[in-house]
């Protein structure tokens, strides 16, 4: 029983929920991870076209995530950690040390696909997965945040990959954030794949509607999926909006 809320402004830069965790939805590929209590941001380009909110709007960020070097993934990440100084940044170790020129070597950690990554909050780990992209800055990724409330994969940009499989088996996400809007992605019938390959409880798509090349339809995704009987909720987010899970009391 998954359930979608919209958090008023004041809400999401200043609460934490400890015992649940919540994915919330800034558009393109940028979302905010509240994971053991911990305050997370992935691909934070939240000056993107669809996102509700602005860099400044967001405080009291522990993690900051990235999958590549693109623009609209770095997106608002050096003015966010500017303005959130106990925030790290986690990259793969060509793109983590360019962000570092900017905001100090101590601010970020790089590392590389493999093994998960101790990030110094508590148990929390993030692993570094494949993807099939392009990236100015190392080679781009996937990953995998890893705590005691659950396991939450965000694909990055990719095509489908049979690593998918592999990341299913090794990691188990409970949450697999998928990219469905084609072009420089996967699209609907490719992310419809990947959920075949990961088998995540929960399937939340992303990366479509932010520009018109970005042909994709999470709609026809979620169709896709439940046309396959697979054992995957497709839950769609609107920019804004929020998903909370409690994996441990089988409630999502």
């Amino acid at each position: 029983m998954g359930l979608k809320i919209k958090i008023p402004l004041f809400a999401i830069v200043s609460i934490k929920v400890v015992g649940v965790g919540r994915l919330t939805y800034y558009g393109h590929a940028a979302f905010e991870l509240v994971l053991d209590g911990f305050r997370i941001l992935i691909d934070p380009w939240l000056s993107n076209p669809k996102s509700p909110v602005k860099p400044s709007d967001v405080r009291d960020v522990d993690l900051i995530l990235l999958t590549h070097g693109h623009f609209d993934h770095v997106g608002d990440t050096v003015e966010i950690a500017r303005s959130n100084p106990r925030a790290k940044v986690v990259a793969i170790f060509e793109l983590a040390s360019e962000v570092g020129k900017q905001i100090g070597g101590d601010r970020v950690i790089g590392g590389n696909i493999g093994g998960p990554i101790s990030v110094g909050l508590g148990s929390l780990r993030v692993a570094l997965t494949p993807a099939t992209h392009s990236s100015p800055y190392g080679s781009p990724t996937g990953l995998v945040v890893i705590g005691e409330e659950g396991r939450v994969y965000h694909a990055g940009d990719t095509g489908v990959t049979m690593d998918m499989r592999l990341i299913g088996e090794i990691y188990r996400p409970d949450v697999a954030l998928l990219p469905v809007g084609g072009h420089f992605t996967m699209d609907h019938v490719e992310a419809a794949k990947a959920v075949e390959l990961l088998r995540p409880k929960v399937a939340i798509p992303m990366h479509y509607a932010t520009f018109p090349l970005l042909y994709g339809s999470p709609d026809e995704f979620k169709r896709l999926v439940e046309e396959r009987c697979l054992p995957t909720k497709v839950v769609v987010l609107e920019p804004g909006k929020s998903y909370e899970f409690d994996f441990k009391s089988g409630l999502y």
